[in-house]
């Protein structure tokens, strides 16, 4: 099969189709072809040399198009379209890999079109419909791909993608207009960044903490030192200490625990390793340790805070709450919420422990929590929510 047989094919099942050459390059080229031919004074072989330049121009273009849509089956396709007797495949695969030239690159290629070739001095052709500029293809050095490649736009330039690199924090999900140079991509273009994924409030709970007598002691001396309870206090947005806000915390505490002090200490102690590394975080020495013992009765209530949010307190580490209660339990509500946070914000989910007899919470110092009203109808102080609560420092 000769060359002139496969460019006929290529003429009868390709260049028709829109998708390799559009109705204004197709008549660009039949100008092309004309006016080379009506070249004054121009000898055969000069009329020879540059119809074949454009043939070959073109030829090229249209494989490369080809198999961009068609993919490796090029060859095939053309020959089921054109009518070619099978047992021609040999001539047909040498004289269609001397027209197309070297592959593609692998993977989807934008459009692209041969820079036209020069022609000897002579008339020019009519002005008439040009096709639109496309840029010739760039061979781009083989390298590790980025984590993500987005689909060429059309008429995009190919040329230096910009370096992947870390993305700015976001908090929630916004679209974020990408900074980018007008030679590189189309203007306007926006990129939306992925929203940080909820990270659930992280705490470990223990059962049954405290021994059954040690449990008993800790209850009568609450109840034997109702009188020393005093109004609770918070530290001002201002930083000022000692402040009582009922609109943010409403209790009251016992700051002197005796010797029930270290009786808890000395169990958490016990435990810190395991509840550190569950929790995530790394052992740190402990410089101070504050605890109290708290009563909530009908109303009382903690809104949302942190812990460690002022500078007065920024060296906690580690908050615990430890559950107990006189029996029968006399009370509802109460519960310690832990907010689940996007990025560095609350996201309005959370995690709810319900208080239990002698049953401690460890959780850090950094997470946002509340306690929820309580209701205890008898409003007795025997019948409150207690918890013997505090913080390790660093």
């Amino acid at each position: 099969m000769t060359a002139k047989q496969i460019l006929d094919a290529f003429s009868e099942t390709l260049m028709q189709d829109e998708r390799i050459l559009s109705p204004r390059e197709r008549e660009l080229l039949m100008s092309l072809l004309q006016n080379s031919r009506a070249i004054p004074n121009s000898s055969p072989e000069t009329q020879s040399a540059v119809t074949a330049a454009i043939a070959r121009s073109v030829g090229e273009t249209v494989a490369q198009r080809a198999f961009t849509l068609l993919g490796g089956s090029i060859v095939e396709q053309i020959l089921a379209g054109s009518g070619i007797p099978a047992g021609t495949e040999e001539t047909t695969s040498a004289t269609a890999a001397q027209l197309v030239g070297p592959e593609p690159p692998s993977g989807p290629q934008p459009p692209s079109i041969k820079k036209p070739v020069s022609v000897p001095p002579g008339p020019q052709p009519p002005s008439g419909p040009q096709p639109p500029s496309v840029r010739k293809p760039v061979t781009v050095p083989p390298g590790p791909e980025p984590p993500s490649v987005r689909r060429p736009l059309k008429d995009e330039p190919i040329g230096p993608q910009p370096p992947s690199g870390p993305q700015p924090p976001s908090h929630g999900l916004r679209p974020v207009t990408v900074q980018q140079r007008a030679d590189q991509f189309e203007l306007g273009s926006v990129g939306v960044l992925d929203a940080p994924g909820i990270v659930p409030a992280q705490c470990v709970v223990l059962d049954e903490f405290l021994a059954p007598q040690e449990l008993d002691e800790l209850v009568s001396y609450t109840l034997q030192h109702e009188a020393e309870f005093q109004t609770s206090e918070v530290i001002s947005p201002s930083g000022e200490p000692g402040v009582t806000d009922y609109h943010h915390r409403r209790s009251r505490v016992l700051m002197d625990l005796g010797k029930r002090e270290n009786v808890i200490l000395e169990r958490i102690r016990g435990v810190l390793p395991r509840v550190l590394e569950q929790i995530g975080m790394e052992e740190f020495p402990i410089t101070q340790v504050e605890a109290q013992v708290t009563a909530s009765n009908e109303g009382d209530f903690f809104a949302a805070h942190c812990d460690d949010s002022q500078e007065l307190i920024a060296s906690r580490r580690l908050t615990f709450v430890y559950f107990f209660h006189g029996e029968p339990r006399r009370f509802e509500g109460g519960e310690l919420r832990l907010h689940d946070s996007r990025g560095s914000e609350a996201n309005g989910s959370y995690q709810t422990v319900v208080p239990q007899q002698n049953q401690i919470v460890f959780f850090p110092c950094s997470v946002l929590h509340e306690i929820t009203p309580v209701r205890c109808p008898t409003r007795a102080f025997a019948d409150s929510r207690f918890t013997l609560n505090g913080w390790l420092h660093q």
